[in-house]
């Protein structure tokens, strides 16, 4: 049990469910990443917003230096309501809108990582009636698979996301007959919790070889940018806290075949967030059901729907009792069978009005709400201001 870490009496006295976030642990993960990133020259990392966009979280990790990866306009808008600066905002995106397009030539942002044809003619477009030039990236889809869940696959062929290799060619020269882009650099992201350097490997493989296609046509890249994807151990939050970053950053230096003066970026999202966040749940009922016993807890998966979503593995700990543990299936109130966050799991022996806090929630929980039931949208409280 992981009571101690929590400021128990002090969450017991906030309306349940919210999230709480370590701040401590968030700097300290930023450090890591900003010491590790660091011994490497030309590398670049941003944060990957859609992850978590909490205004305080938002506001820390600016405060590391990081630049930041939006997928929305509202995440431009957030990410420069909490000051980053916009030569360090980059724009990716399968279905950019001409307003958030609009909004990305206004403030001047880094670059948009553009992912058709069709969408870099009206990024000309809109650029040209404002007399600016767009900085472009392409997103290439380099058909690398990844150990991960299918759902959070990116970069095969099969998925929506990116040009296709054999179009790498043709689309880079026609940014080069436009007057209002800049074609500045390549980007990749091939998925999500993604634990094996392996697949980082394959991709730095393809990447050389593309690069050296590049090189036969006398075409240059000034950025490399090969998204994030790195994972976290959900099963030891406590004993592993912070991500394999020495490893990650250190096989792109060893197999990515940087050009001199090239910058290599990244843009990890769930790796920056996901240990310092948990759910914290009241418990509202222990049901003794006829083959097996529920704790009945008042969040949902309108608070956090990665179990439901993608049947995802979430540590549970009861950090109100010392009691000894049995088996419970962990669900919510909502008006659904997949309103499950864990089944048979063992936990210190629950009561009414126990402290549950469901672990590794800082990326893709507070964020992916919803108001289904019309339940309210959980809170986040920050360790450092409770």
């Amino acid at each position: 049990m992981a009571k101690g870490i929590f400021p128990v009496e002090k969450l017991a006295a906030i309306q349940t469910p919210f999230y709480y976030y370590d701040t401590e642990l968030l700097r300290q993960t930023l450090r890591t990443i900003n010491d590790e990133a660091s011994k490497h020259e030309g590398f670049v990392v941003h944060y990957a917003v859609k992850a978590n966009a909490n205004p305080r979280i938002l506001r820390i990790i600016r405060e590391a230096g990081l630049g930041a990866d939006c997928v929305s306009g509202g995440e431009i808008e957030a990410s420069i309501k909490a000051g980053f600066p916009c030569s360090k905002i980059v724009y990716a995106g399968v279905g950019k809108s001409d307003w958030e397009i609009n909004l990305g030539l206004d403030q001047d942002i880094f670059c948009f990582n553009v992912e058709s044809i069709p969408e870099l003619k009206v990024i000309d477009e809109l650029a040209s009636a404002k007399g600016k030039v767009a900085r472009v990236a392409f997103r290439l889809n380099p058909n690398v698979g990844a150990h991960t869940h299918a759902n959070i696959t990116t970069g095969l062929a099969e998925n929506k996301f990116g040009i296709a290799m054999q179009d790498m060619i043709p689309v880079i020269e026609e940014a080069q007959k436009m007057n209002n882009v800049k074609f500045v650099g390549l980007h990749f992201h091939i998925g999500s919790q993604i634990l094996d350097m392996g697949d980082f490997e394959a991709l730095c493989n393809r990447v050389n070889e593309l690069q050296d296609e590049l090189e036969r046509h006398r075409i240059r890249v000034e950025h490399i940018n090969v998204g994030g994807g790195l994972g976290i151990d959900y099963g030891h939050p406590n004993r592993v806290p912070l991500p394999d970053f020495k490893s990650y950053f250190d096989t792109y230096a060893r197999k990515l075949k940087l050009r001199n003066g090239q910058t290599l970026h990244f843009e990890l999202g769930r790796a920056v967030v996901a240990q310092c966040g948990s759910l914290i749940t009241r418990t509202l009922y222990i049901k003794e059901g006829a083959v097996k016993k529920f704790a009945i807890v008042d969040a949902g998966f309108t608070d956090l729907i990665r179990p439901a979503l993608y049947q995802a593995y979430h540590k549970i700990e009861n950090i109100s009792s010392d009691e000894p543990a049995e088996a419970y299936d962990v669900v919510g109130p909502i008006c659904e069978s997949t309103d499950v966050f864990a089944k048979q799991i063992d936990i210190n022996r629950a009561k009414r009005g126990d402290l549950l806090a469901i672990r590794s929630a800082g990326a893709y929980g507070e964020i992916m709400a919803s108001q289904y039931n019309c339940r309210k949208l959980p809170l986040g409280y920050m360790s450092d201001e409770i």
